[in-house]
């Protein structure tokens, strides 16, 4: 994910997509659409590729072991998206507001993410089944 200037409101930074193998989900990126992948980086017990869509991300995430969160995932739901991620102006106070309005968090304080971004997670049993990732 390229380092973009933290915006005043949010905005959607990525979609992260669980998939089983991330060079047969490429295929698709690649050969119909002609989007040309980043590199790989290993986060979290997970391989992720960005795709480039000229603003938000798609992000596919391979398990690299069969404890990690996506092969969790993978097991519970089968291939599909995993996350939204919101880009924010202040990560701490973003976190903040949600302890302050008993949002469950899955990141008490922000961790390095994909990209060396600063990145927490909220609960998905606390925004309507989505599990989102915020970042700066």
């Amino acid at each position: 994910m390229p380092d973009l200037p933290a915006p005043d409101r949010p905005v959607i930074a990525h979609i992260g997509v669980a998939v089983e193998n991330i060079e047969d989900a490429l295929a698709f990126y690649r050969d119909v659409l002609g989007l040309s992948p980043g590199r790989p980086e290993e986060v979290d017990g997970a391989r992720i590729v960005s795709l480039p869509f000229g603003g938000p991300q798609v992000e596919l995430l391979e398990p690299r072991s069969s404890d990690s969160p996506i092969a969790k995932f993978l097991a519970r739901r089968g291939p599909g998206i995993h996350h939204v991620c919101y880009r924010v102006p202040d990560l701490d106070r973003a976190l903040a507001a949600c302890r302050e309005a008993g949002y469950r968090v899955v990141d008490e304080v922000p961790r390095q993410g994909a990209g060396g971004h600063r990145i927490a997670f909220v609960h998905p049993k606390s925004t309507a089944g989505i599990l989102i990732e915020l970042t700066e």
